[in-house]
């Protein structure tokens, strides 16, 4: 099915193009959510006719999306984020994360322009930033392991709390077989 879309969805297409889709997916979402119309002759004639119209409007909103991405252009971001205790995260770093610290740094953007795999170790990932159909930035983000330092002083630390240990254990593994010899007498 042909749908001619009235505003950007991300993964499926920008404002005023024409995608084909699942049927069920759009007669039960796109068109009752007004997302999209059926892309029939007329509609597409209608279409042709508004970008003819529009296109020094487009033009200015492609130059604007430029001047965006060209102030992210050398922009590198570092997420700190909590470890469990395999080294894997908790959670996850998506694209929120990456809006909310592009928000820090001075750059207002959607997080729903904003597109990244979920990060779920610490490594390099790359998010992209879609202005425009025409106008996608990629930033590099590192994920860090937020208490790194702290690690570093416990692991230290860790092995006097492990040579305590076996002379603690000792006793109570002697202790133990004279309880289960006292047990079976009992019956």
């Amino acid at each position: 099915m042909e749908i001619i879309l009235k505003e950007d969805i991300i993964g499926l297409g920008f404002k005023n193009d024409i995608v084909n889709v699942k049927s069920g997916y759009g007669r039960n979402y796109l068109i009752p959510q007004g997302k999209g119309v059926i892309a029939s002759p007329s509609a597409k004639k209608v279409l042709a006719e508004n970008l003819r119209q529009q296109a020094h409007k487009l033009a200015a909103l492609k130059a604007e999306a430029e001047k965006k991405g060209e102030a992210l252009k050398d922009v590198a971001l570092t997420i700190a984020a909590k470890l469990i205790a395999t080294g894997q995260l908790y959670g996850s770093v998506g694209a929120a994360q990456v809006a909310e610290e592009l928000k820090k740094l001075g750059h207002d953007i959607d997080r729903k322009i904003v597109t990244m795999r979920d990060a779920k170790s610490i490594g390099d990932y790359a998010a992209l930033v879609h202005f425009h159909k025409e106008v996608i930035v990629e930033i590099p983000v590192k994920v860090v392991a937020e208490n790194a330092p702290a690690e570093e002083v416990k692991a230290e630390e860790a092995p006097a709390a492990v040579e305590e240990a076996p002379v603690a254990e000792a006793p109570a593994a002697e202790e133990a077989p004279v309880q289960e010899e006292e047990a079976p007498a009992a019956e």
